[in-house]
């Protein structure tokens, strides 16, 4: 079996472990090792645009806001927007500042029709530490994967 099969694998076990109703969730690590060796796989950022300018991106993910900012109004065209920036065939993995976010949108993709949704767990940034900081225990940034600062 190779890498990326154990990983996906990994995956849906653990989204049906924990009773999710999309494909499965992954680590960050997970999901950047996919990514980097599958065309078919791709990074949906669900953030805000102010998040993706101020706080930070993953180069290469397709962005499309979940929620506005500042008011944090869903977007009504979320559905729209990824039909027309990913394949209906792709495999998405939902990014999040915490894995919130991209539990819903992964989560609204699924009922949608899209076959293979997963969500990255702790997100962009991560759990709150003991100072009520993030990106330092878990999550994107917190694993060291690559990401950009405008």
């Amino acid at each position: 079996m190779s890498k990326v099969a154990e990983l996906i694998r990994t995956a849906q076990q653990r989204a049906h472990e924990i009773g999710l109703p999309y494909r499965g969730a992954l680590l960050p690590a997970e999901a950047y090792e996919i990514l980097i060796q599958s065309s078919q796989a791709v990074l949906v950022d669900v953030r805000t645009q102010a998040e993706w300018d101020w706080v930070g991106f993953v180069p290469g993910a397709v962005h499309i806001e979940w929620q506005s900012y500042p008011m944090g109004v869903r977007n009504a065209m979320f559905l729209e927007q990824l039909q027309g920036k990913v394949a209906e065939d792709a495999a998405l993995f939902f990014l999040c500042r915490s894995g919130a976010r991209s539990h819903a949108a992964a989560e609204e993709a699924t009922r949608a029709g899209w076959a293979q949704c997963y969500n990255v767990l702790h997100g962009f940034e991560g759990d709150r530490d003991p100072q009520g900081h993030r990106g330092h225990i878990n999550g994107w940034r917190a694993a060291g994967l690559p990401w950009k600062q405008s």
